[in-house]
């Protein structure tokens, strides 16, 4: 099993070892938690496959990873997504998923290579030559409206740097709303909420976790239900939402600087188009 290199060796390694090694930060979210209606909370975090997938794929070709979360706190992983179906069925492959995220030592309290959004920009955004976000429902608590990361992603969005979300990840992007905490908590009573004009991803392309399968996939909240669906808050803003014809199969969307994928099984795919353009 190839070994993955922590984040302190890729430091030491630098780009000294891969001569065209390019810099990739991955964004996480702090929390491990989905606050839903009626004051019921779903316990999530990351999808292994949404993380691991493009994770593998980018340190295979010899790219630098750094992870980051808003306070620089360790991530959680959704238990549920600890499932060989996210794998294409493959038992396997889901189980060297976790055992490099346990090399990875990502979700450690004391021992974790993650770094803070502050912390990132003082290393610089220029230092970054492509930004990730992964799915499951932790994104739709915090990263949608931290004002840091919607610093970092406008910085990406004027330099036309490579902008990646898979999932629920792309809820994120409402980050970048100059009043993203009026906008989602307008939305999360109304049911909708008028964006400025002047939203940075206005009229791009985009796909996101679907309301077609946020319905079929319910159960997992236990009974619990979502304060509202990202598909929708997305399509409000002012993008311009595109799903596959088939539910939980791959789709992924480009516009300009701007890669985009559906669900879960859309990661891999994210990842190409990463690689497709990092070279």
């Amino acid at each position: 099993m190839k070994i993955l290199r922590s984040l302190a060796t890729i430091l030491a390694l630098g780009t000294s070892t891969y001569a065209h090694a390019e810099n990739v930060l991955i964004v996480l979210s702090d929390s491990d938690r989905l606050d839903l209606k009626d004051g019921k909370v779903f316990k999530t975090g990351f999808y292994l496959n949404e993380l691991m997938q493009p994770v593998k794929a980018l340190l295979d070709a010899g790219h630098d990873i750094t992870f980051a979360t808003p306070k620089g706190m360790a991530p959680s992983v959704d238990r549920t997504s600890i499932d060989k179906m996210y794998f294409g069925g493959d038992e396997a492959a889901m189980k060297t998923s976790e055992a490099q995220l346990s090399e990875l030592g990502l979700m450690s309290s004391d021992k974790s290579p993650v770094i803070s959004l502050a912390r990132v920009e003082q290393i610089g955004y220029d230092h970054f030559d492509a930004v990730y976000l992964p799915g499951g429902h932790a994104p739709m608590q915090d990263l949608l409206v931290n004002p840091e990361l919607g610093k970092l992603l406008t910085y990406f969005h004027v330099n036309g740097k490579t902008t990646a979300l898979a999932c629920h990840g792309p809820i994120a992007l409402l980050s970048t709303l100059p009043d993203a905490q009026e906008f989602v908590t307008k939305f999360e009573t109304a049911g909708t909420a008028k964006a400025h004009t002047d939203w940075i991803y206005a009229g791009y392309k985009f796909t996101v976790f679907s309301n077609r399968e946020e319905e079929m996939a319910k159960g997992l909240l236990g009974g619990g239900e979502m304060k509202f669906y990202p598909q929708d808050a997305l399509t409000q803003a002012g993008g311009q939402f595109s799903q596959a014809d088939v539910a939980f199969s791959a789709h992924v969307v480009t516009d300009r600087e701007l890669i985009t994928g559906q669900n879960p099984a859309s990661a891999p795919a994210v990842a190409q188009e990463m690689l497709s353009r990092l070279k």
